[in-house]
């Protein structure tokens, strides 16, 4: 790993911190990091392939608002005759990086729901390959009932059946501005 990758200061470590990067290696005893070395398992076994998903023209790349950022948009894996996608945190944001449509939670909601209809284009997939999303809403109490209308209505007009599973969170979102955030699921046979 070079200085350039290390972005916590090894200097202010707790005492916990330098442990636990000590047990998993990545910390030498003089609290160097230590060079990465490709795990043994991998040399006869290689780990499944991952391609990255891009939508460019709806949203922006996430190592380009995030600094730094450590996920991908969506990651598609291919196990035999299958590709299942895993769409990460998706709101409303733009191309450019910026939040869409602040305060108004149903515009912002329809714009999350476009970017992902987006992303799973981008692999020849739609909302009917979904099998589960995520819904993290900065207020459930408030926003759940909209939310659920919106989701219902999208579902209907997409003649969604069997509907995906689903699990409704309340939680404190990466930028305050937003108000929702989805992640998903999606799975399809190769032809």
């Amino acid at each position: 790993m070079t200085d350039q990758k290390i972005l916590i200061d090894l200097k202010n470590l707790t005492e916990g911190e330098r442990l636990e990067m000590s047990k998993l290696g990545i910390l030498s005893p003089e609290s160097k990091i230590t060079p990465t070395v490709f795990p043994e398992i991998h040399k006869n076994r290689p780990p499944i392939e991952k391609y990255v998903t891009h939508a460019p023209h709806v949203i922006n790349e996430a190592y380009n608002y995030a600094k730094p950022s450590s996920f991908s948009r969506a990651l598609r894996l291919d196990i035999g005759d299958y590709k299942i996608l895993l769409i990460s945190g998706t709101a409303s944001v733009n191309e450019e990086g910026k939040a869409e449509h602040i305060g108004d939670f149903r515009a912002q909601q329809w714009r999350t729901y476009r970017n992902i209809t987006n992303l799973l284009s981008a692999e020849g997939m739609t909302w009917h390959d979904v099998v589960r999303t995520t819904n993290y809403l900065r207020d459930i109490e408030r926003d759940y009932a909209e939310f659920n209308k919106i989701r219902t209505t999208f579902y209907n007009w997409l003649g969604l059946d069997p509907l995906p599973a689903s699990t409704g969170i309340q939680a404190r979102l990466c930028w305050e501005t937003l108000l929702i955030e989805i992640e998903a699921y999606a799975v399809c046979k190769v032809k």
